[in-house]
């Protein structure tokens, strides 16, 4: 499927832990243009890791679907993209320059690709010249420890990316600095390729401010839309979600969760419900000490089901 960046395209950012199938899913009902996997490792992948392999796997209403990678390697990258080059459905290969987690840094991969430009250009160059989807492209931050986002920017672009997404913040930065949005909007207006703007947008009014501001060709929502898959439907039609709506999707998220996970989606689930019970539910606090004891699916259903139903009679909006 091509990609039409005549008009913003709503992107819901990976999340290592999160972003799986079940929530992409759910997150796809609401709006979303494009959905990307969880960072995926090359090095798992070429390896024949069948746990890595099933992050691939996609809902049939993901559509554009991107799966996002790391690696530096340049054989590694060559045989992970073999792997996805085999999965129908995919329309792009991402390549993560962003993360700044320690474990991943230390490997020469995500934003440490940053601090070797060649290496970077080598490893887009080598997906762009493998793969056999429609998309290549690259997710970055605005440098390692000190802001060069211009030069890396220019080089995503020279190496054959299609688009880039910018999370405006430094390696440094990780997830607490100010979103630079004067750099996005820099990146913007010195680049032919389309840019994408990442970082801290919440709300309809931020996701309006940052278009304008930055002029990109989108934006890219991870967090925001933790605990409120919703948030893409909220921004493109300006609706006011209702509690009645917000059990239902935890139902059908928590019953997702299930049909991909077994059994273990129980467990995996808790994470989600902490953040889906914050805003200004009735018994939250018990209610995540509760569930975070139950393993039991028919348990767990009920005890979900019970509090989100409660709340949605109690008040008809969430505040």
């Amino acid at each position: 499927m091509s990609l039409d960046f005549r008009d913003p395209l709503y992107f819901l950012a990976p999340l290592a832990g999160l972003t799986d199938l079940p929530f992409r899913s759910v997150v796809k009902k609401f709006g979303v243009d494009v959905t990307v996997s969880e960072m995926i490792s090359s090095n798992a992948l070429a390896y024949g890791s069948k746990k890595t392999e099933k992050m691939l796997e996609k809902s049939p209403l993901e559509n554009p679907y991107s799966i996002q990678i790391a690696g530096s390697n340049e054989d590694i990258i060559k045989r992970a993209v073999d792997v996805i080059n085999s999965q129908d459905g995919v329309d792009c290969i991402d390549l993560n320059c962003g993360c700044p987690v320690p474990k991943v840094v230390n490997n020469l991969q995500g934003s440490a690709l940053l601090t070797d430009l060649k290496k970077m250009a080598k490893a887009i160059e080598t997906i762009k010249k493998h793969s056999n989807k429609q998309y290549t492209s690259v997710k970055i931050r605005l440098g390692f420890a000190e802001k060069n986002h211009l030069e890396i920017a220019k080089i995503c672009q020279e190496s054959g990316a299609d688009f880039i997404a910018v999370h405006g913040r430094t390696r440094s930065g990780k997830f607490k600095a100010p979103v630079d949005y004067d750099a996005i909007a820099e990146i913007k207006a010195n680049l032919k390729i389309p840019v994408i703007a990442n970082g801290d947008i919440d709300s309809k009014a931020k996701a309006n401010w940052v278009l304008e501001h930055t002029k990109c060709d989108g934006i890219m929502i991870g967090r925001g839309a933790v605990g409120r898959p919703w948030i893409f439907k909220e921004i493109k039609e300006n609706i006011e979600v209702t509690k009645d709506l917000i059990a239902d999707v935890v139902i059908e998220h928590f019953e997702q969760m299930l049909n991909f996970y077994g059994d273990y989606g129980v467990i995996l689930f808790r994470k989600h419900l902490h953040t889906y019970s914050k805003y200004g539910y009735l018994g939250a606090s018990e209610f995540r000490n509760r569930i975070n004891r139950v393993t039991d699916v028919n348990e767990a259903r009920d005890v979900i089901e019970g509090f989100f139903r409660f709340n949605s009679k109690v008040r008809s909006k969430w505040i």
